[in-house]
């Protein structure tokens, strides 16, 4: 067992880390073949359908996808706040073992109303806009319970081992969905009736996948209850929270960030259309295209895992989300399957090392009886960019085509960057040194 835990990578000698890390790969898998298979099936209900407004024939299409990230994103901003409160008043443990239970029951309905041929737009809306409300209590209590599993020095590396498990999971979930869609019990051209059933299959093992994260939570010593806070929920510690993360200027610039690049370079709310139209794949091909981006990513988070740990940590930050828009636009503009597959690869090297570099950043130098809090906040800027953003993609590209709405986010993206870089030195000039003796 020695010489294992001496090959191991730091955090996975953490039995309570490994357990948890292991159970969340199954569900996070489970969870991106939703994700995919929800997008894929907006797209084919919504397919070849108009609206008119403003005095334009917008698409239905791209339209409907952009709601998706509205009725995303909406209860996120409402429950947030509350759901970062919670989180450092409460067992984070018990909280993350009651929201899996809850989003597994959310997903078995959406199975079983697509298996019996129920699912409507507005039943897709109102579903995902529950599990995002779920998501918004979830997502603090799991963030902050991460530095209580490994020990300080080994957080790095436990937040660059998440961010490989999720990009295996975007990597092996929209390309199970893909096969289960595309191929699944119909062949490789499913009728009509086959392929909603084959949507519904993608749900019901999204349901059975948070059965592993619900073991694993159960079987861990660690406890998430924090004896050395008095927060609670309510008025004045939600105003302590957001009084920290403003006033910590590091962590308030990386959240505008990450908010202003997945806001204006959001291409994967897109990939249907560009899968179809520009491309000309089917729903395999689809599902192939949407593992580049985590390929990239998961390349990237293996050789961050193995290297020592950057030191120039602001200016890297600052050309990695540069990188992220540099590649988007080269997505929008392409025709060819092997160049996107490339640049929307890139994109997934670019948001990896930002990803890491921003959430190590945060989890050091925030108290831990305030994690949650700051997690919370975060929750808005991070999932609130790149579910408006594909509000904002899905208005554009309805009005002038899904290239244009790529290329002009990538473009802006670089912009913003710039300026944030400009505006806060601190966060640009930023080191491991700085770091370590805010900790």
């Amino acid at each position: 067992m020695r010489n294992l835990n001496l090959k191991m990578p730091p955090a996975l000698r953490s039995r309570d880390f490994r357990l948890v890390w292991m159970g969340e790969v199954t569900s996070t898998i489970g969870s991106q073949m939703q994700l995919y298979a929800l997008d894929w099936h907006v797209f084919q209900l919504l397919r070849g359908q108009t609206v008119n407004a403003a005095g334009m024939t917008l698409s239905a299409e791209a339209l409907g996808l952009g709601m998706l990230g509205l009725v995303r994103i909406v209860p996120i901003i409402i429950f947030a706040l509350v759901g970062g409160m919670l989180a450092d008043s409460s067992d984070r443990r018990k909280v993350m073992i009651i929201t899996r239970i809850l989003a597994a029951i959310l997903a078995g309905i959406l199975a079983v109303a697509t298996l019996t041929n129920h699912a409507t737009i507005g039943l897709i809306y109102a579903l995902t806009a529950m599990a995002s409300g779920i998501t918004a209590f979830d997502s603090p209590a799991r963030q902050s319970f991460v530095p209580n599993l490994v020990p300080r020095e080994h957080l790095a590396n436990a937040v660059s081992l998440n961010t490989i498990m999720w990009q295996l999971a975007t990597i092996t979930g929209p390309a199970l969905t893909g096969l289960v869609i595309g191929v699944g019990l119909g062949g490789l051209s499913p009728d009509k009736t086959q392929l909603t059933a084959n949507i519904g299959i993608v749900y019901a093992i999204n349901a059975l996948s948070f059965i592993a994260a619900i073991i694993a939570l159960s079987l861990i010593k660690t406890r998430g209850r924090q004896t050395n806070t008095t927060s609670g929920i309510g008025i004045k510690p939600l105003v302590e929270g957001l009084r920290f993360t403003y006033t910590t200027r590091v962590i308030w610039g990386s959240m505008l960030l990450d908010f202003f690049a997945t806001f204006f370079a959001s291409a994967r709310t897109m990939l249907p259309i560009i899968a179809t139209s520009v491309l000309g794949l089917n729903a395999v091909g689809y599902g192939l295209l949407a593992t580049a981006q985590a390929l990239g990513a998961l390349i990237t988070s293996v050789v961050m895992t193995l290297r020592p740990e950057i030191h120039r940590q602001g200016r890297v930050l600052m050309w990695s989300v540069a990188l992220y828009g540099v590649a988007t636009v080269i997505f929008g503009f392409s025709t060819s399957f092997v160049v996107s597959y490339i640049a929307f690869a890139l994109t997934g090297v670019g948001d990896t090392i930002s990803t890491i570099i921003r959430a190590t950043l945060r989890q050091i130098m925030t108290p831990d009886h305030l994690r949650g809090r700051m997690t919370s906040v975060n929750m808005i800027f991070f999932m609130g960019g790149p579910q408006l953003g594909e509000l904002e993609a899905g208005v554009v590209a309805s009005a002038f085509g899904v290239p244009f709405a790529i290329i002009t986010g990538g473009i802006a993206t670089v912009l913003l960057t710039a300026g944030i870089a400009w505006r806060y030195p601190h966060l640009r000039d930023y080191t491991r040194d700085d770091r370590e003796a805010a900790a």
